[in-house]
This record gives structure tokens, C-alpha cells and sequence, in this order.
């Protein structure tokens, strides 16, 4: 007799087994990890699933979660990574906060030790709910074989509903090691948040009694569909459109109803805008502390601009901001919704978008800086040089601004940076992104401070044959930290200098190329060089860029910026 379809086979399996089957149900293609004892019968169980699931050996437990992080950017799919217990979890927190702050679905396994040693503070045991209580959306310890599918089930649910974000799954190791019959559950279902038929009568009644709309879309679940929709919206309706705080792939900057970049550092005209503003529409952002600029141009508790905000989770609404409307719906559900809707009456913003268009535009214009290297000129070479759909990835610091003001993103994919800050994301990023997409450009802009704290990810590119672009921004200090401390305490800088290795010499040591460039003259063709060298040969290419570290952000020096300082001190000495 044929068995029912609802029978289910129950072999007695390990854990560690049991466990790889429900990421290989659930659609987990690649991994990203640092191999440990602890979870050994998980790395075993590999050997079942070489024909879909590809295991990432990295170097360093920061740089495989950054990893994973970046594959649920571009994704949408929990990143996966796996470290062993102790200094493996620790070294791979940075990466779970960094999808915390970044809203980010990724699940990071960790070894654990057995339940017969727990609570002895056996060796490297850790208590992981206690540390990642705050920076992860769920934090647990399967303690039974049999239940590994329940939990495996459920971290997906819940990395990917609402806001999404990161779980954290301890296995300790009589789990992994113990067998039990039991069924694989299916693969989870993304659940989606839609906006409601009153929620859109009352989102456009607001509009058409808005003047000075501005729309602000950040977040993640961008899709090319969701950011095709919200842009013909915003053309229907008249509305400017910014991206958040360092979410420019979420709309197509080459768009004529692009506004720019909203947040640090953003153009004095923006800025103004965003004050100017009597309605905010933002889709997909918390509006955080950076998109707001210190909660000044959009304040907190209470906007001065009537706030629509629109967000997958119902508890963020509310909490920072008090909207006039607030929309519990995800981004792709939002703009599902929005390409259906157009005005009862002709807008007459013309004028309103195509000025904050036109001062975008001028904002793309390369201010002048000092030494014979200019980093606006390069990033603006590279913005028109490099494909419309290269993936630019970035860590943080001052030379972040270059990339983030020159190049106009165009979508998905493009953008891969940490909303969070966290140096170090670059190189692990764009490898992470050269996996999953092959034949797309992928090129790192990273400081020299920043490189070097993930730099031995080079061994990763080697050895998986990743032909990823690295542009080492060298001035010798932490230029961020520099600009901070001219500002507050003024000639006085200490501590912040560095000497560095060779840069161009030390890629050639992973298989890759490398040349230093000193002349902004010299950039194009070495670009030029380093992309066509990356795709030929599939290894990394690395540009040296070595400027005057007075040029500290575009249309800044450091000296200016002392300068301004002392000038304010000797005037509050003044008036004394």
C-alpha cells in the first residue's frame, strides 16, 4: 500500500543532525563560521548536506558574523553563523548587535557545554540569555534533542516577523550529541504587516493637506518591486523622498524626486528641508538618533511636523516619536498598497520636489580639499567609474561621508553599511556579497583603522576565490575620533596616531593585488586596474589611498575645525 503524504519518517538521528536537516528545510544555502569542539556533530552532519548548504570557514568570529549580518541584508533571509562557546560568542556579539541596530534577521549559533557541567562555570561557559538579553530579539538554549525542530522553527519566525532581527540559539552539547526520533517541521512563512483600507484614506487625506511633504524611507525588506512602487507614489502624490541614516540602497538616487541623504552630515540645504517639512512620511525607519541628527530636525517626544510613520512593529510606534498617524505595515505590504492610490486633486509640490532634486544634484559637486589626493574627487570618479549596481560596502569612520555623499545608489543590494557604527564590516561585507552575487562589483571602502580590525578575512577571499575591491582610506589616525577631539579639546590631540603596515604589499601576501596611489590623477586608471584584476583572477584588489589627514570629511579640515574651537574658547574666556 503507498503511504499516506501524511506520514513522515522518523529516524533516530543526533542533534547535530536533526539540526542541519531544519536548516536545510527552512532554505539556509550558505553558512558562515569559526569550527569549535562544541558543536562537532553539526560540522559532521555537513557532510549530508554538501549538495545545499556551503560552510564559510572564516578567521575571526566578529568577522563571520558580520558575514552573516550582510547576507540578511541582502537576503532577507536569516544570516546564519555558527561559533563555539565563550571567546567564539563573545567575539561574535558585535555582529549580533550590529543586527539588532540594523533590524537585520540573522540567527547565531553557539557551542555550549553540557547540562551535566552547567552552572559550574565550566570551561568558557557563558550564560548567553544573560548576555544577549539586550541585543537580540530572542535569546535560548535547546536543552532537548527532540525539540531542536520547535526551536529552529520558531528562531526563523521570529528573526524575520515585525521588526526583524537577530536570535540567539545555545547548544549544549549532550543536545548535540543525543539522538531522538522526531519530525522536521516545514519550512517557516514570513509573516507580513499590511497597512489597512482607513489607514491609507487617512494617510492621504494628510498628504493633500500637506504643503512640504518629505518622505524618509529606511529600513529593511526593500525589494525592486516595493522601491519601484513607492517611487511612483511619491511622483502621483509630489513628494521628495530621503533615505535614512546609511540606508541609501532603499531608493533609486538617479530618480528626479530623490532628496538625498538624511542625517549626519547631510547638506545644510537637506537639512532645512527636513525642518521646513510640515509632514514627515517615514517608511520603514525608526527614525533613530543619526537619521534625526540628535532627535533636533525631527524631535522627540513630539514632532513639530505632523509625523505619518510607518513601521512592521507595533511597539516601536509611539515609542520615540508621537505620529499624527501611525501604520503598522512592512515596507513591501506599504508599497504594495501605495501603487494603488493616487490623489482626489492635482498636488501642486512641482516646485518643492524639483528643489530638493536640484540641490541634491549640486550636493554631488566635489568640494575642494587639501594635498595632492582628493577623497571627494575619487569618490565621485568611482561613483561614475563603477557599474549603476556595484555593491559598495563600508565600515565607519570620516571617510564613510565620501561614498555615502558622491555615489547615487540605485536599489537592493547596492549599499551594504551598519546603521549601528561598528568598524571592521567592510571587507567581511562585500565578501559576504560577492558570494551570494557573484558576477555583480563589489567594492570595500574601509579606513585604515577600520580594515585592520577585520583584515584577515583576506584569507576567506583566498581561499574561496572572492574577487572583491578594497579602497584603504590611509591617514594614520582614527580620523573620526580626531575630529571629535579638535572639537572639544582643541590643539590638544593625543592618542590617536598609528603607523601602518603596507597595505599593497600585504594583499599580495593573500594571492591578491595591490598598488598605493598618492595623486588624485592616478585613481581612475588604478580602479580600472584593481576591478578588471579582481574579475579576471576572482582574488582580492586593493587600493592604498593615501591622503593629508587634514582633510577630514568633505569640506572640512582638521584645522578649521581647531581653529573654529579655539575661537569659541577664547570668546567664552571673554566673557568671563
Amino acid at each position: 500500500m503507498t503511504s499516506s503524504l501524511t506520514e513522515i519518517s522518523r529516524p533516530r538521528r543526533n542533534g547535530g543532525q536533526i539540526l542541519m536537516q531544519q536548516l536545510r528545510i527552512h532554505g539556509v544555502r550558505r553558512l558562515f563560521m569559526i569550527p569549535g569542539e562544541s558543536y562537532l556533530p553539526c560540522i559532521d552532519a555537513f557532510n549530508e548536506h554538501r549538495d545545499a548548504i556551503e560552510p564559510i570557514v572564516c578567521r575571526q568570529e566578529s568577522g563571520a558574523a558580520y558575514m552573516a549580518e550582510a547576507y540578511g541584508k541582502l537576503t532577507g533571509e536569516p544570516g546564519i553563523c555558527f561559533v563555539t562557546r565563550g571567546p567564539g560568542a563573545t567575539n561574535a556579539s558585535i555582529g549580533v548587535h550590529t543586527a539588532f541596530q540594523d533590524s537585520t534577521p540573522m540567527i547565531l549559533f553557539i557551542g555550549q557545554v553540557g547540562n551535566d557541567f552547567y552552572e559550574r562555570e565550566a570551561f568558557q561557559e557563558i550564560d548567553y540569555r544573560r548576555m544577549f538579553g539586550q541585543m537580540a530579539k530572542w535569546v535560548a538554549q535547546i536543552d532537548r534533542t527532540d525539540r531542536i525542530p520547535e526551536y529552529i522553527a520558531r528562531a526563523f519566525t521570529v528573526a524575520t516577523s515585525g521588526r526583524p532581527g537577530p536570535v540567539v540559539l545555545a547548544l549544549p552539547e549532550d543536545t548535540l550529541w543525543g539522538t531522538a526520533e522526531v519530525d522536521d517541521l516545514p519550512r517557516y512563512q514570513r509573516v507580513h504587516s499590511h497597512p489597512g483600507g482607513s489607514d491609507l484614506a487617512r494617510m492621504t487625506a494628510l498628504l493633500e493637506q500637506a504643503e512640504r511633504p518629505l518622505m524618509i524611507v529606511g529600513g529593511t525588506g526593500w525589494t525592486h518591486d516595493a522601491m519601484r512602487d513607492v517611487a511612483g507614489f511619491a511622483e502621483r502624490f509630489q513628494i521628495p523622498v530621503g533615505t535614512a541614516w546609511r540606508r541609501l540602497e532603499c531608493f533609486d538616487q538617479r530618480h528626479p524626486n530623490a532628496a538625498g541623504h538624511v542625517g549626519w552630515a547631510m547638506t545644510a540645504e537637506l537639512r532645512q528641508r527636513v525642518r521646513d517639512a510640515d509632514l514627515i512620511l517615514a517608511v520603514g525607519t525608526r527614525l533613530g538618533e543619526a537619521t534625526t541628527e540628535g532627535y533636533s530636525v525631527i524631535e522627540s517626544p513630539m514632532p513639530r511636523q505632523k509625523l505619518i510613520h510607518v513601521y512592521p512593529e507595533a511597539s516601536e510606534l509611539g515609542r520615540v516619536f508621537t505620529p499624527a498617524q501611525a501604520i503598522v505595515a512592512d515596507v513591501a505590504s506599504f508599497a504594495s498598497a501605495v501603487a494603488k492610490l493616487s490623489p482626489a486633486v492635482h498636488p501642486q509640490r512641482a516646485a518643492w520636489v524639483e528643489r530638493a532634486h536640484a540641490d541634491y544634484l549640486a550636493s554631488l559637486e566635489p568640494l575642494p580639499s587639501p594635498g595632492p589626493l582628493s577623497l571627494d574627487a575619487i569618490a565621485a570618479i568611482a561613483s561614475e567609474q563603477l557599474p549603476h549596481d556595484a555593491c559598495i560596502t563600508v565600515g565607519a569612520g570620516n571617510y564613510a561621508l565620501y561614498p555615502h555623499r558622491y555615489r547615487r545608489y540605485t536599489g537592493p543590494g547596492t549599499s551594504l553599511v551598519p546603521t549601528v557604527g561598528s568598524m571592521g564590516y567592510g571587507l567581511p561585507a562585500a565578501i559576504s556579497a560577492k558570494l551570494e552575487q557573484p558576477e555583480r562589483t563589489v567594492v570595500c571602502y574601509a579606513g585604515d583603522g577600520c580594515f585592520q580590525m577585520n583584515l584577515q578575512e583576506l584569507g576567506v577571499a583566498l581561499q574561496y576565490r572572492v574577487g572583491v575591491v578594497v579602497l584603504v582610506f590611509n591617514n594614520s589616525i582614527y580620523g573620526t575620533i580626531r575630529a571629535h577631539q579638535e572639537r572639544e579639546f582643541p590643539g590638544r590631540d593625543i592618542a590617536l596616531s598609528f603607523e601602518n603596515p603596507n597595505f599593497a604589499a600585504l594583499v599580495r601576501c593573500y594571492g591578491g593585488q595591490g598598488e598605493v596611489v598618492e595623486r588624485t590623477e592616478d585613481f581612475a586608471a588604478a580602479l580600472a586596474r584593481a576591478c578588471e584584476f579582481a574579475n579576471r583572477e576572482n582574488l582580492p584588489a586593493l587600493l592604498e589611498v593615501r591622503y593629508d589627514a587634514n582633510g577630514i570629511a568633505p569640506g572640512e579640515t582638521l584645522s578649521a575645525i581647531r581653529d573654529a574651537a579655539l575661537a569659541r574658547q577664547r570668546q567664552a574666556s571673554a566673557a568671563e
